[in-house]
């Protein structure tokens, strides 16, 4: 077998080693079917124990109320984008967003597409680098929802306290809606205080082609635009416990051995403290040189993406270049931002973060 690098990109993202002998190992034949999951009917009980047991140890390990229901959905979190503006406010309603990254403004522009939607808060007066606060006096007080990106893959933030809907509104029933895409499994999520969460698969929950959703059961009774199509509302999708048309089932087998291995590893608990071991490395290095420039606000900083520049794209290149012929690939930051950025989510093993940390103070120390 080809030795494996150290996968450092952003999304589709490293994967454990033992997730992946266990998929190898039932590739051709899962146990009981007679069949691969690639193969099987998604009517199968085959499948029907797989889906089953992914949603039970989701449930468990980000403990999941069961007033909240848990969907496994296709489109990304971009389609996300869409939905959660069609399904929790009406056509022409207000809507609240937080712009803190690339993402939230692209959640913000569907928003647009639907009704009146409103930035109640945004950093992208310095290019996305801190994560902005909401001004109460300024929050539309008809808003059926406020819209935050929990972590900011391009720019490397994160939101440690959640956003605060001003009183008022939250009194006129607005909701609280998270993407957490690339921080869900891998710092602790309070989702209780979350009306709806939504998460593309690829960065730690899995392969890309499934989404989950985690909603409060009350808003699937909530009067939606009778234009929406079937596909776009949530409740088809949670009678039909997330069947209602040939779900992405591969992917949904595979998110389901992750969510076995983070439960076997002690938990989302134990990943963020090693999350946060592995980030630690990153960030002492580039707080104590001279050659390294952190992109992000050192309160805001993402456990999941360390974003950072040096003094020129010559340096950069060659810097990459060396990681590259290390074993570390997709170390590139953002077209939009430059730099580097290391993408360290729960699949990335600390011997990977060290081998960057080491090779990072190496480069330096040539280049003094």
């Amino acid at each position: 077998m080809e030795e494996r690098v150290y996968n450092f990109s952003a999304g589709p993202s490293m994967m454990p080693l033992p997730v992946l002998q266990e998929a190898q190992k039932d590739l051709l034949c899962y146990p009981g079917a007679g069949a691969s999951v690639l193969e099987m009917s998604h009517r199968s009980k085959s499948f029907d124990d797989i889906i089953n047991e992914a949603e039970a140890t989701l449930r468990r390990i980000m403990n999941i109320p069961d007033d909240y229901v848990v969907l496994f959905l296709q489109g990304g979190a971009t389609l996300q984008f869409s939905m959660v503006a069609m399904n929790l406010a009406r056509q022409g309603d207000t809507m609240a967003f937080i712009k803190s990254g690339q993402f939230s403004t692209k959640a913000m522009k569907e928003g647009e597409r639907w009704g009146n939607a409103v930035c109640a808060a945004s950093s992208e007066d310095k290019n996305f680098s801190y994560i902005p606060k909401v001004d109460p006096a300024n929050f539309p007080k008809d808003a059926r929802f406020l819209h935050f990106t929990g972590n900011n893959t391009v720019f490397g933030t994160a939101f440690w306290q959640l956003p605060q809907i001003p009183a008022e509104a939250k009194a006129n029933g607005c909701r609280l809606v998270g993407d957490w895409s690339s921080a869900i499994l891998g710092m602790d999520i309070d989702v209780k205080a979350h009306d709806l969460i939504y998460a593309g698969a690829q960065k730690n929950i899995g392969p890309a082609g499934v989404t989950v959703v985690i909603l409060k059961k009350e808003i699937l009774e909530q009067e939606i635009d009778p234009v929406l199509p079937i596909m776009l509302r949530y409740k088809p999708a949670a009678d039909a416990r997330s069947m209602y048309n040939t779900p992405p089932c591969f992917a949904i087998y595979v998110s389901g051995l992750m969510f076995k291995w983070v439960e076997q590893q002690g938990g989302v608990t134990e990943m963020e403290r090693r999350n946060r071991i592995k980030a630690g490395l990153l960030y002492d290095i580039i707080d104590n040189s001279p050659l390294y420039t952190g992109l992000a606000a050192k309160e805001d900083r993402s456990l999941m993406n360390v974003t950072f520049t040096l003094p020129d794209k010559e340096l950069t290149a060659e810097f990459l270049s060396l990681c590259q012929s290390r074993g570390m690939i997709n170390l590139k930051g953002y077209r939009s931002v430059g730099g580097v950025r290391a993408s360290i989510y729960n699949g990335m093993p600390l011997e990977g973060v060290q081998l960057l940390a080491e090779t990072m103070k190496e480069f330096e120390a040539s280049h003094k």
